[in-house]
């Protein structure tokens, strides 16, 4: 369960929460334009845009998990499971493996109308990175400055919708997730009205009163709906600092608490990480369950003509900063 999001002030902002019971081992990966990036059905790419993200390294591969070009292009993948169906290969398309298809899109795409482009001609296959890791059934989330797009591989083919809210969750599919805005469109950030009746003397008794009825559980819809609707009435001044916290303070609104959502097995989905990216600047901020405290990598630290991958583990051990 995860819930992804764009955001802009002065610069242009993309991250997620990825929740879950376990870890794979994530770290944020930077991949430098000359690290070879190795595709199942076509040509091994050396030359290409580098990427910064999360991902799960295995066998030297970045599987990102959410990442961002440095030319400022988006791109996460989110649970959509018992909707997402892959294909085998094909003829006469660009097939990419469900995996590949993050490194595919950003290593070199600089826009969501190349992205669409792409698209065009790309068949989702549904080979395995190994016998370790099956295919994983995601639907995506790419974005620019300009607009974002979800990406869903479905019976029906391939879908690619424009995403006017910049939101995306896990099921229902995006169109659906969209539609059911329309029934909280009377929900504000303002005091309510009273609108019940005129017979009635009817006011309000507490702030906040204006939201009553937007979702407080953590299902996949319920999620969505919310952080549409902190990020629509969000409020932020322009600076770094302040656009960041902002950004962690809006997903906040859809973590997961240990404990909260219990699984089959027994286990606990929690919010195992947080990310934001600026896009434009190439630094890629995070939060750990147990590390409340902001971490921030800059890719342009790095070198990006480089040959291997740079790996930042991440920071999990909380640090406290003490006032006396």
């Amino acid at each position: 369960m995860c819930t992804a999001l764009t955001f802009a002030t002065r610069d242009f902002y993309f991250g997620r929460t990825l929740d879950n019971d376990f870890t794979y081992g994530e770290e944020v990966v930077i991949t430098p334009r000359n690290f070879p990036l190795a595709f199942r059905n076509t040509d091994t790419v050396t030359g290409h845009f580098a990427i910064i993200g999360t991902a799960l390294v295995s066998d030297d591969y970045p599987l990102y998990y959410d990442a961002v070009n440095e030319k400022g292009l988006c791109m996460a993948g989110l649970n959509f499971v018992g909707n997402a169906v892959y294909n085998k290969p094909v003829d006469g398309r660009d097939n990419i493996a469900q995996f590949e298809l993050v490194p595919w899109i950003l290593s070199q795409c600089e826009s969501i109308e190349q992205v669409k482009s792409l698209l065009g001609k790309i068949n989702i296959t549904d080979e395995a990175f190994s016998t370790r890791l099956p295919p994983a059934q995601l639907h995506w989330i790419a974005a620019d400055k300009t607009q974002a797009i979800t990406v869903e591989a479905t019976a029906e083919g391939l879908k690619i919708y424009d995403n006017p809210v910049g939101v995306l969750t896990n099921n229902p599919p995006f169109d659906y997730q969209l539609f059911a805005l329309n029934n909280f469109m009377s929900l504000s950030a303002k005091p309510p009205e009273n609108t019940f009746s005129d017979k009635l003397n009817l006011s309000a008794y507490s702030r906040g009163m204006g939201a009553i009825g937007l979702p407080g559980d953590l299902s996949s819809q319920s999620r969505f709906i919310r952080a549409v609707f902190v990020k629509m009435n969000s409020v932020c001044g322009e600076g770094e600092y302040e656009s960041v916290g902002q950004f962690f303070h809006v997903l906040g609104s859809v973590e997961q608490q240990r404990g909260c959502c219990v699984l089959e097995n027994g286990k606990h989905d929690i919010t195992v990480y947080t990310s934001c990216c600026n896009a434009d600047k190439g630094i890629y901020y995070y939060t750990t369950y147990s590390n409340r405290q902001i971490t921030a990598v800059d890719m342009h630290r790095e070198n990006l003509e480089a040959c291997e991958l740079i790996r930042c583990p991440f920071t999990a051990k909380e640090q406290i900063c003490r006032a006396n």
